[in-house]
């Protein structure tokens, strides 16, 4: 049965964000999910804290290789941004749900039947996706800054949070996972099936991102016999994601890295085709 959203062309109703957001907040919490996600988050975090700060121990104590400002500015900024691999697919898959929960519980009639302005419940899972993302930012950065301060003070070494380089890198990161919120939004419009879109979501994020990887060898070996092919892969979102912030874990070669901001438009421009489409879909699509 198909149900359409008719508001008769009555003037809508004012838009009132705050009731939308508590709306979406009580709908999100209501599952179980979201807490089986925020531990995954937190595990995640700590793993990757744990071998970025073992790395960086290995690196800046290394007697062949002499700890510069700058090389131990880029350990601050690996280990204060760490976990934001498996933190943005924790995201997406958030912003996903607050979209197919909808149609698995059978509840996107009553929720456009109560907002019959499409526009307003988008913009509501919009804001509640970026907001979601911006708290697991907040607990993930703040798990980073407290252990990573221990570990440089036992070190010796200076944190070097007033530097540039580590600010714009703590900074990118909360664009990312709000950027990857945005997706789920996206990408829960596109599929719907709630099953189909967290599993197409995470294949696509994590091997996806290793085939894509694959392919611009083969392109390497057999096409373009340079490693200036290797600055393409800037093209996947994981990956586009850990330019921007300067991560260390890059699979490009270190000579073909592009630029920090290059990641940041490439990123910008995914968040905003994918705002436009899931937007459309929403507005349009008929409630089953």
């Amino acid at each position: 049965m198909t149900t359409i959203i008719d508001t008769g062309g009555e003037v809508a109703p004012p838009l009132h964000l705050g009731r939308l957001l508590r709306s979406e907040r009580i709908k999100m919490m209501s599952t179980n999910t979201w807490w089986l996600l925020s531990i995954g988050v937190l595990v995640t975090t700590g793993l990757a804290l744990l071998v970025n700060i073992g790395m960086a121990d290995s690196d800046l104590t290394s007697p062949d290789s002499p700890a510069t400002g700058q090389a131990v500015a880029d350990e601050a900024a690996n280990i204060f941004t760490s976990g934001q691999y498996f933190g943005g697919l924790f995201v997406m898959l958030l912003g996903i749900l607050l979209i197919t929960n909808e149609y698995y519980h059978q509840t996107a009639t009553m929720t456009f039947l109560a907002t019959p302005r499409r526009t307003y419940v988008i913009i509501g899972k919009f804001v509640t996706a970026m907001l979601a993302a911006a708290t697991v930012w907040v607990v993930t950065t703040a798990i980073d800054l407290a252990f990573g301060s221990i570990f440089f003070a036992e070190t010796g070494f200076a944190t070097h949070l007033g530097d540039w380089t580590v600010l714009r890198a703590i900074g990118i990161n909360l664009l990312m996972f709000a950027l990857w919120g945005v997706f789920g939004i996206g990408l829960g419009a596109l599929l719907r099936s709630q099953i189909g879109a967290t599993v197409t979501a995470t294949l696509l994020y994590t091997i996806g991102t290793y085939a894509a990887l694959l392919v611009f060898v083969v392109i390497r070996v057999y096409v373009i016999t340079t490693d200036s092919v290797f600055k393409g892969l800037v093209i996947v979102p994981s990956i586009a994601a850990q330019v921007a912030e300067g991560s260390k874990d890059l699979a490009i070669p270190r000579g073909q890295i592009p630029p920090w901001w290059v990641g940041v438009l490439v990123m910008l421009g995914y968040g905003l085709t994918t705002a436009v489409i899931g937007t459309l879909i929403l507005r349009r699509r008929d409630v089953s």
